[in-house]
């Protein structure tokens, strides 16, 4: 039991911050002026693989390191953590949730920056927002998802068309959004192949879908010592076991396919 003092009335200035019931948990963060941090860091345009896979490093830390999540995934400089609809972690409470996920989350970019980015310094400490939404249905939480992979694609498409027209054709900042200004899909389509020769549906799986992550059982051999019966010495021998572990995928989420290959996600909501 906890001491007790006059100065505990204090306490029952918290507000209540319990997530509703047979909800999914959405924790979405998102970098914080990470346009000027990219410029900065001289990430690469329109699509900077380096700091793709140091933001899926650290998003698979915080899977690793927080219980309950079912499946996240992330594009550019966000990334959305789902917890499952019955998790008590914390007891709810939406304060722990999004404190948690985001303090892991930027204190692993800090950690993994030099992994990736060999040659450039860290220039100052990256800051990261987070948000609580609560999803209380399946197909909620799918039509979440997919809004933010329809996003994915949508602002790339747009990015990889400006910095074409930037990097290639010579224009500036100014001048390419004039040219884009009013343009549909079917148009920056259009542009990337007659002016660069580009294909856009060629383009990698991970620029144009995000990353989804989830929980996998995978067989991971390893090389241990020991010792036989009637041997002097110690062998090594190669051991198979199965491990869970947190799998980048790069699919489509949007269609049917991706969740009846994988029931399990939605099954752990019921």
């Amino acid at each position: 039991a906890m001491a007790k003092s006059k100065f505990e009335y204090v306490r029952d200035f918290e507000a209540d911050d319990t997530c509703l019931p047979d909800c999914w948990i959405v924790v979405r963060l998102d970098g914080r002026n990470f346009h000027r941090f990219s410029e900065q860091h001289e990430f690469k345009k329109p699509n900077d693989d380096r700091a793709l896979q140091l933001m899926t490093r650290c998003a698979q830390t915080v899977m690793q390191e927080l219980e309950d999540i079912a499946i996240a995934y992330g594009q550019s400089d966000e990334y959305s953590f789902v917890f499952k609809k019955k998790t008590r972690w914390f007891k709810r409470r939406a304060s722990k949730f999004m404190t948690h996920v985001v303090s892991q989350f930027a204190s692993s970019y800090v950690f993994y920056w030099k992994d990736y980015f060999k040659d450039q310094q860290l220039l100052y400490p990256p800051g990261f927002d987070g948000r609580i939404v609560l999803y209380p249905s399946n197909q909620n939480l799918k039509d979440y998802l997919s809004w933010r992979q329809a996003d994915c694609h949508i602002n790339n498409l747009y990015n990889t068309v400006f910095w074409m027209l930037v990097q290639r054709s010579g224009l500036t900042p100014v001048e390419a959004q004039d040219r884009l200004q009013g343009t549909l899909a079917g148009d920056k389509n259009e542009i990337l192949f007659s002016e660069f020769n580009i294909n856009y549906n060629n383009e990698p799986l991970m620029y144009r879908k995000g990353t989804v992550l989830i929980w996998q059982k995978v067989n991971e051999i390893i090389t241990k010592k020991i010792k036989l019966p009637k041997e002097a010495e110690e062998k090594e021998v190669e051991v198979t076991r199965t491990k869970t572990k947190v799998v980048p995928l790069h699919c489509d989420i949007i269609g049917d396919q991706f969740w009846e290959e994988y029931p399990e996600i939605l099954a752990e909501g019921s």
